[in-house]
């Protein structure tokens, strides 16, 4: 079926549900399930009179919390109508009966959430917040272990009848039974989701915005990366195409690693699921489930559109904000009824989905048109996003005793007030499923890292399941437990790494050509200005044709980056580009490290790259120390430190990047007072780089030399806006997750950041907050 140049649109939605949406099922050709935060578990069939509306044929009622993932049990003696396997927050695993509607098992052993259902033959294994994989047959535990060290967020059954799992810890781990034949290491943030490309690989959705499709050998084949938020899940087809929902509110379809279209919900899409015939299944916050097809006979009607797409207008409307407020609060245009109080008096009026302003004009007693208000670029981005909605903070709470970090958000700018602390507090503990004795240390946390430091403690509150008093400070309480919470930062610390993944491939070929040419007709290129000496050497350096045919090859390789998977690089494509860079002028080798620089991202590439300078001589170290020689080229700077930064992506120069990290650093240390801004970016990102990769290392002494260094950056005037976001970035990193604390603030760095936070750039101002923030703690 010819699906993947066919532009998606919505077939049907199915409502039923009464809050969010978090978990979709493809039962087979029998219907879809689907799991709610009301508790439910709903069974949908299509109508017969209909092939293209769905009606729920089934509820499952059992668990005492929002239900999350689901599995399908294909018929057989057991079930002869097939069954459904349902995991809970309530730390159950409950598997029903489709034909009767009954609940057959329930599963009691983990200790907190359970986040992922997988079958391995008849026997149910089940994931959870506990860090534990526990395997179930016939309604009875046979076996469990720890699986990770942090939070196991899905389990998924490989056709290889291994197990598959994704963690809070950043990493995918490959069972055989008990046993683990395999880490994946490469999501710089919690792995939430996950899915299965047969007879290709692993698909893994991430809290760090992207998705990845790895070999079972532990290879990253793909990185997709187009999401603005967390990515709650993703799915394959057969016909190549992949679907991923987010908490930015969109679904993607991805086709050879490119995101062909995306689908806006009125709310985060938690699932995205593939029908067999192509269609895709999507649970959204706003507690629908929504079907997109291609085909045109199964399209929705004009009514149901026209809801849809209201739906979605409320939805950004509610969102919106226009010079900082609300677009739903701001007056419509009868207000400009109304005449003004004084001359140049403004007004903001709502006009559609639009925000305008407007001013009195007192002396012709009218309101003249100003124009639309529109926040500024940076306003959306730095208010956080939590389930698609924006908050003025969301806040990360550590209960302890091995809980998962909980999103706690709060609006403190609310139509001239701000949000009620108890009621946020409250609203918040229920939704948990936290004890209210946590009530007074959340209100605390919420005033304290908010700044309200006069806001009045209600005295009189009574907690309405036990009538207790609220906790007064100073008075005695019989708190049992208290709410360790960790200070919100908006920018540090820094997670992952940065790479320069982009290359004008064309221009790059232009230039090597150009100097080749230039090497056979001009001898001025070579240092001793001999012609004879040049006319016998050009042979050894310029290109052959051969190799230049070489060359193009290795391009086209290169640009294809959606056959990363599968492509590979000859030891002699790594060899010509080392050997030009040891016998080509330094005039003419930025060009040759600027196509060095994206090999080094190829998987295969760089494998063959580290090969050939462990077996020779380390022409990578070679090369920085002859380019950083006075004076230096500004190009060569420039790629020479994008290919070094590009070296982090791959975990096999870890040893490399460790043991030349003085001489690299103090090779390019320099570049902090370069002219050039795209130098000194660059020089800011290799420094952050090495900040978060020497804290991942414990790498003392190395955190003392990247801050040594990004201090002088940070310090500089008129610095370009990038730079110095970088510089501060790792600064506030090194600081809050390193070990070099102390040294920042004796060098200062308290002054760095004030001088920082009056900053006319918002981020930069902000992380300077952070920073400052930081350096008042103990």
């Amino acid at each position: 079926m010819e699906i993947d140049s066919a532009q998606y649109q919505l077939s049907f939605e199915l409502r039923g549900h009464e809050d969010d949406v978090r978990g979709i099922c493809i039962c087979g050709n029998a219907g879809i399930a689907t799991s709610s935060r009301d508790r439910t578990v709903r069974f949908w069939t299509l109508v017969p009179s209909d092939k293209r509306k769905y009606g729920a044929m089934k509820v499952f009622l059992g668990h005492t919390s929002f239900v999350g993932p689901l599995v399908w049990i294909a018929p057989n003696e057991e079930f002869p109508e097939g069954g459904i396997v349902s995991g809970g927050m309530d730390t159950l695993v409950m598997v029903w009966d489709l034909k009767t509607g009954e609940r057959v098992h329930t599963l009691k052993g983990h200790q907190l959430q359970v986040t992922g259902v997988a079958l391995d033959g008849s026997d149910v294994v089940s994931s959870s917040v506990d860090c534990t994989l526990r395997r179930w047959s016939k309604g009875k535990a046979v076996e469990f272990w720890e699986a990770h060290k942090a939070p196991i967020q899905a389990v998924v059954k490989l056709p290889s009848n291994e197990l598959i799992t994704g963690s809070s810890d950043t990493t995918i781990k490959l069972w055989r039974g008990q046993n683990c034949v395999r880490t994946f290491v490469g999501h710089t943030d919690t792995v939430r989701g996950l899915g299965v490309i047969p007879d290709l690989g692993v698909l893994s959705a991430s809290h760090d915005g992207s998705i990845r499709l790895w070999a079972l050998t532990g290879e990253t084949l793909m990185e997709m990366v187009g999401h603005t938020s967390i990515v709650y899940s993703v799915d394959s087809h057969a016909s190549g195409l992949i679907v991923s929902g987010s908490e930015d509110c969109f679904a993607k379809i991805w086709k050879d690693g490119v995101c062909v279209q995306s689908l806006e919900h009125p709310g985060c899409v938690w699932d995205a699921k593939f029908l067999e015939n192509g269609d895709v299944v999507t649970a959204c916050s706003d507690g629908v489930v929504r079907i997109w097809t291609v085909q045109h006979d199964r399209i929705a009607d004009s009514v149901e559109l026209d809801s849809y797409f209201s739906r979605l207008s409320e939805f950004k409307i509610s969102r919106k904000r226009v010079g900082g407020l609300k677009l739903e609060n701001l007056p419509g245009l009868e207000a400009l009824q109304v005449p003004g109080t004084s001359d140049g008096q403004t007004m903001v009026v709502r006009e559609g989905d639009n925000g305008v302003a407007y001013s009195w004009n007192l002396g012709e007693q009218k309101w003249d048109k100003i124009g639309e208000v529109v926040d500024g670029p940076d306003d959306s981005m730095a208010r956080p996003v939590l389930d698609g909605i924006q908050y003025d903070y969301v806040f990360d709470v550590d209960i302890g005793d091995g809980e998962p970090i909980r999103k706690l958000p709060y609006n403190r700018s609310v139509e001239l007030f701000p949000e009620n602390p108890y009621s946020t507090a409250d609203k918040w503990l229920l939704k948990e499923n936290l004890p209210f004795s946590y009530r007074q240390q959340v209100v605390e946390f919420i005033l304290q890292n908010s700044g309200q430091k006069n806001f009045a403690l209600d005295t009189s509150y009574r907690d309405p399941y036990t009538g207790a008093n609220a906790y007064v400070p100073g008075e005695s309480s019989n708190l049992s437990a208290a709410v360790p919470v960790k200070p919100s930062f908006k920018h540090i610390p820094k997670k992952g790494m940065l790479f320069f993944d982009s290359a004008q491939f064309d221009g790059i070929l232009k230039k090597i050509s150009e100097f080749n040419n230039a090497l056979v007709s001009d001898p001025s290129f070579l240092n001793d200005g001999s012609i004879d000496n040049h006319l016998k050497e050009k042979k050894n350096l310029s290109l052959t044709e051969v190799e230049i045919s070489r060359l193009v090859a290795v391009v086209k390789i290169l640009k294809e980056t959606s056959r990363y998977h599968s492509s590979t690089l000859a030891d002699a494509d790594i060899a010509l580009m080392l050997k030009l860079l040891k016998s080509w002028p330094l005039a003419m080798v930025f060009p040759v490290i600027d196509i060095l620089r994206m090999i080094i991202l190829h998987p295969d590439g760089a494998i063959r790259l580290l090969k050939l300078l462990e077996d020779e001589n380390d022409i990578l170290m070679d090369m920085i120390k002859k380019i950083t020689q006075s004076p230096p080229l500004a190009a060569n700077l420039l790629t020479s430190i994008r290919a070094v930064c590009n070296l982090f992506k791959d975990s096999c120069y870890n040893n490399w990047l460790l043991t030349h990290r003085s001489e690299i650093l103090d090779a390019f240390s320099s570049c902090y007072s370069s002219a050039n801004k795209n130098v000194l970016l660059s020089y800011s990102t290799l420094l952050l780089n090495y900040a978060v990769f020497l804290i991942e290392k414990k790498d003392q002494e190395g955190q003392s030399h990247v801050l040594s260094a990004v201090l002088e950056i940070a310090e500089g005037e008129n610095l370009d806006v990038d730079s110095k976001y970088r510089a501060l970035v790792a600064i506030g990193t090194l600081m809050l997750e390193g070990s070099v604390k102390k040294i920042a603030l004796d060098f200062d760095v308290v002054s760095i950041a004030k001088a920082a936070k009056v900053s006319k750039e918002a981020k930069v101002a902000e992380v300077a907050a952070d920073i400052e923030l930081l350096t008042k703690q103990n």
